[in-house]
């Protein structure tokens, strides 16, 4: 049955392929429309975070509008999850732009393997592709899907060009080893994080709980930290590659790893302001937060966390 499901989507992705780029972003605005009408739920966390985020300066109205062109720009991807099913390695160069490579090699230079520091912006599925492509020894981190037919596709789709899938759970020996090799590995940081997995550092002048397992790798090995982001950009696709993070390495471990998270968050927020409409704002970025219940006359406040699940 899983083989039947998985031939099922994988012959779906590749006839949405079949259409027209033009047509399909027609059609992805369409359908975004559409999505952003009728699931009330992910509506509403879009216009929350965007309002968060820019309240200040947008009214409600270009709020809605801009949430809107969220959910076009995510359908955008399944399209282009499909087209990109026929992209062949001479392709590659048509339709990607690379800038910043340099930092790239200077950061391989190091033989210590680089950590690329990512996030879901613009089509993030897309990256895999177009590092591998370039001959990069690239791993990714992920997390598995709970439906094994599609979890099989992506895996397919994602490795097609050399890169290798590293599932999150008991991940470290092998992010290790692809370090050593002088690897590269992706790793998404903009998504909500849980108390035992993240430390608290501001996203947009906002606590957000950020998982800190980049920080403590770099620190562990020594290795680079370089942001990698792909975006669309007049008709094309563009990886940018930004210089290497600063090293953060002294005696305190804890303060250095909430410093180099915090970075992290940093260089992720800049980006999202330059290209708004096509991060993930569906998401519930500041889900888990420091949660204090309540005062003593005296002024001990004892500090209590939440995940945001029902205590």
């Amino acid at each position: 049955m899983d083989a039947f499901f998985y031939f099922l989507i994988a012959r779906g992705f590749f006839l949405i392929g079949l259409i027209p780029r033009k047509t399909a972003v027609h059609a992805a605005n369409g359908l975004g429309r559409l999505w952003f009408a009728a699931d009330r739920r992910h509506r509403e966390i879009a216009v929350s975070n965007i309002g968060r985020v820019f309240g200040g300066q947008m009214t409600p109205r270009q709020i809605r509008a801009m949430a809107r062109s969220v959910f076009c720009s995510l359908v955008r991807i399944v399209f282009e999850i499909g087209w990109s099913l026929r992209l062949k390695r001479t392709d590659i160069r048509k339709h990607f732009r690379f800038s910043g490579m340099h930092h790239l090699q200077a950061a391989l230079g190091e033989k210590k393997g680089v950590l690329v520091l990512t996030g879901h912006i613009g089509n993030w599925e897309l990256l895999p592709l177009a590092m591998g492509q370039m001959g990069l020894p690239v791993s990714a981190l992920y997390r598995p899907l709970e439906f094994e037919p599609l979890d099989r596709f992506f895996i397919s789709q994602r490795s097609r060009y050399g890169a290798r899938l590293l599932a999150k759970r008991r991940a470290m020996r092998s992010m290790l080893a692809a370090l050593h090799n002088n690897e590269l590995i992706g790793m998404l940081l903009d998504q909500n994080a849980r108390v035992k997995d993240g430390v608290f550092v501001d996203f947009f002048g906002i606590p957000a709980c950020t998982g800190k397992g980049l920080a403590l790798l770099a620190r562990r090995t020594g290795a680079p930290v370089v942001p990698v982001f792909l975006v669309r950009e007049n008709g094309h696709y563009r990886v940018e590659c930004h210089p290497a993070l600063p090293k953060i390495q002294t005696r305190d471990k804890t303060k250095d790893i909430e410093a180099a998270t915090a970075l992290c968050n940093k260089v992720m927020e800049d980006m999202i302001r330059r290209y708004p409409e096509q991060w993930f704002w569906v998401h519930r970025r500041w889900k888990t937060k420091p949660f204090k219940p309540w005062a003593s006359k005296t002024g001990f406040v004892p500090d209590k966390i939440t995940d945001g699940k029902k205590q």
